[in-house]
């Protein structure tokens, strides 16, 4: 069995989501994490991850965690929904570009935004927002989503936290369009309720 460990409402829902597009087997454990302002509460002694976040996957003995890698290793396992190139094909490195990218450029700068860090070595390192809707907009400059025609598990991830957090996304209207095509797909309405079911019976 396939397990998900998943707080509503949290980094873990777009891991609901792409579940949801894969029709994957994956059993979905509600847990509880410590939310901003909420520093105090102890780790969920049901939630396996080491450090008590989400999103956590086991199948057996493999044990996945951060959301470019379990998207990655879901992909690969349930290749049938074409949300991912596989091995040798063509866009693969564009695709693992794109899932890495998000992990070690976009969530970073975005923390920042939130944050209202700024040092040198940020920039140096990660560049600027300017530098990250620069490299979506040349994407989306050739067709309407990242890898040309076809949604994929990277759309899922890298239109995210713009879904989630409107504010953060680039003023440019290829970007605002493609986040909207995204967000509009049945299955982020779906992990919306079943989070929004999660939430009420907790």
């Amino acid at each position: 069995m396939i397990t998900l460990y998943h707080a509503p409402q949290s980094r873990s829902s777009r891991l609901v989501t792409l579940i949801d597009e894969l029709q994957a087997p994956v059993e979905i454990k509600t847990v509880q994490i410590r939310r901003l302002g909420q520093e105090t509460s102890g780790p969920d002694p049901k939630n396996p991850h080491p450090e008590g976040k989400v999103p956590f996957l086991t199948d057996g003995d493999s044990h996945i965690r951060e959301s470019a890698a379990i998207i990655l290793y879901l992909t690969d396992k349930f290749p049938q929904a074409g949300l991912a190139p596989l091995p040798g094909a063509p866009k693969r490195g564009e695709y693992l570009s794109w899932l890495f990218w998000y992990q070690g450029v976009v969530e970073p700068l975005l923390i920042c935004r939130y944050t209202g860090l700024t040092h040198p070595a940020f920039t140096s390192s990660w560049r600027d927002e300017t530098a990250m809707a620069d490299r979506l907009s040349e994407a989306l400059s050739k067709g309407p989503y990242l890898l040309g025609e076809r949604y994929s598990a990277a759309d899922l991830l890298l239109h995210s936290p713009f879904a989630w957090m409107p504010a953060a996304t680039p003023d440019r209207p290829e970007i605002h369009d493609w986040v909207a095509r995204c967000a509009a797909r049945p299955s982020l309405a779906r992990t919306q309720a079943h989070d929004a079911e999660a939430m009420a019976g907790a």
